[in-house]
């Protein structure tokens, strides 16, 4: 039985390396926030505005613990999933975590060319956008950091680095067994 849940900051590239992963691994890929949002037909900005933060976490909790019982899945958090409760303890209780460590520099240059498709960037200059990142990943890291792995993830600028990336963490979730 294999449950992996890939955690990292907006932009780290869980969606895109999970994919490949779950291909790698002949398992189901599930986005959390994909799966939520086809649960209750509203967009994670819907959600977020319509229930609070409070209310959306405890929603995605709930989402979280309904993904954690399925078997031979990869999993991509949202990306403060892990921050809130006890969900990176519960990742790590029933499965494998893997922490996407990019820097703050490649997660700018990733999220200025994505800043419309995301709510809560779309009207931050860049320079308040490279405060917002490296300020919400210092927050984050002690909750990211107790990832079972860390993986640099900061080299998936062409289809080649996301293909050896994934090889790469294959390699490493594979090798360990």
């Amino acid at each position: 039985m294999i449950r992996i849940f890939l955690t990292g900051y907006m932009g780290a590239g869980k969606t895109t390396l999970g994919k490949l992963l779950a291909r790698k691994m002949n398992v189901s890929f599930i986005d959390l926030d994909w799966y939520m949002e086809e649960r209750f037909h509203k967009s994670i900005s819907e959600l977020f505005i319509e229930k609070g933060e409070q209310g959306f976490r405890e929603l995605e909790r709930s989402m979280l613990h309904e993904v954690a019982a399925f078997e031979d899945v990869v999993v991509s958090t949202g990306g403060g999933a892990p921050c809130f409760f006890d969900n990176m303890e519960f990742m790590n209780a029933h499965g494998t975590t893997v922490f996407l460590d990019v820097s703050p520099d490649v997660l700018f240059a990733r999220l200025r060319i994505a800043k419309q498709q995301r709510p809560i960037l779309q009207n931050k200059t860049d320079e308040e956008l490279k405060q917002y990142i490296v300020e919400m990943l210092q927050r984050r890291l002690p909750f990211y950091s107790k990832a079972l792995y860390i993986f640099n993830a900061d080299e998936l600028d062409s289809r080649w680095q996301i293909d050896q990336s994934a090889d790469q963490l294959y390699a490493l979730l594979t090798s360990r067994k």
